[in-house]
């Protein structure tokens, strides 16, 4: 299934881009408050990354990099989690989503289940290289393909139903 729906490309510049990467931020921090009440809701939702995705796809890699970075940062000074430890690779990431969602947009101009699912393997393919490098333990990198599909499917299609029925504009 795929829809055309109006995508932007925000710029650094632009003063728009601020409050929109803000409303993802405030997303980005009041939905793992939510599942984190969950047992390792955390791990099985992978929340921290959802309006990052809907952020740069629909506004931009600009926009979805701002809200990659300052939302696990946030999250971990106001509410502890992230834990310092993991920070790195949860921005490694979330900065990868960003860039790979955005890039995705801009590229197809259009949102599809196949795209969004590409995005989601694609970032975190990378993502769990990269934090393999990062923590020498490779069963611990694997550790979203092992308990966050469930996160990684609501990012795939709650991502897809946001970006087309809730963020029409």
């Amino acid at each position: 299934m795929q829809t055309t729906v109006k995508l932007y490309a925000y710029g650094y510049s632009e003063m728009r881009t601020y409050p929109v990467a803000l409303l993802f931020v405030i997303g980005n921090m009041a939905l793992p408050q939510l599942l984190h009440l969950l047992p390792q809701g955390g791990m099985t939702w992978l929340p921290i990354y959802f309006f990052t995705l809907i952020g740069a796809y629909k506004y931009g890699w600009k926009a979805g990099l701002v809200t990659a970075i300052a939302s696990p940062l946030l999250n971990s000074v106001l509410f502890g989690m992230p834990l310092p430890a993991v920070l790195p690779t949860i921005l490694l990431k979330s900065v990868l989503l960003a860039l790979a969602a955005g890039f995705t947009a801009e590229r197809y101009q259009r949102v599809s289940i196949p795209l969004l699912l590409m995005v989601v393997l694609g970032y975190q393919l990378a993502g769990t290289l990269g934090e393999w490098i990062l923590i020498g333990n490779f069963y611990t990198a694997s550790q979203d393909f092992r308990i966050g599909i469930p996160g990684m499917l609501t990012q795939v299609f709650g991502g897809y139903l946001f970006i087309n029925y809730l963020i029409r504009k």
